[in-house]
């Protein structure tokens, strides 16, 4: 299976100039703990999280209307293919030690992979495991 198959495409974008204020209120209405960072040309300049927002933003003191992503957006994201294998994004989730992940096909933004995705996806896979050994064993 691909990584295609499980990403969501409704990914929620910031402006690398936002405010950490505006970011907060993105976040809070969209129902989101991150958000793709992107540039005036739409680039992915990287991501922010809401712990991003409070460590690097609050608890060291800054403004948030006055800092903007730019000053503590998390830059060393990695991004996957949407045909990549959805085996191997867990793997590198893991070893990379990240939650969420941008799905990119060349330089375009299509979707974002998170940790609850790959777990959504996971169940599902159990539970079909689980119907064939019940119809094998009724009784189980």
């Amino acid at each position: 299976m691909t990584i295609e198959e499980i990403a969501r495409t409704d990914v929620v974008t910031v402006d690398q100039e936002a405010t950490l204020t505006e970011i907060a209120h993105v976040m809070r209405d969209e129902r989101v703990g991150s958000v793709v960072v992107v540039d005036a040309r739409g680039t992915v300049a990287g991501m922010l999280t809401d712990r991003d927002l409070v460590v690097s933003g609050l608890a060291e003191g800054r403004n948030p209307d006055e800092c903007i992503a730019n000053h503590i957006l998390s830059t060393n994201v990695f991004s996957v293919k949407p045909d990549d294998d959805v085996a191997s994004v867990a793997r590198r989730m893991r070893d990379e030690g990240v939650r969420r992940v941008p799905v990119m096909r060349g330089h375009d933004l299509v979707g974002i992979v998170t940790l609850d995705d790959l777990l959504v996806h996971l169940a599902d896979e159990l539970d079909c495991l689980v119907s064939v050994v019940k119809s094998e064993f009724p009784d189980r």
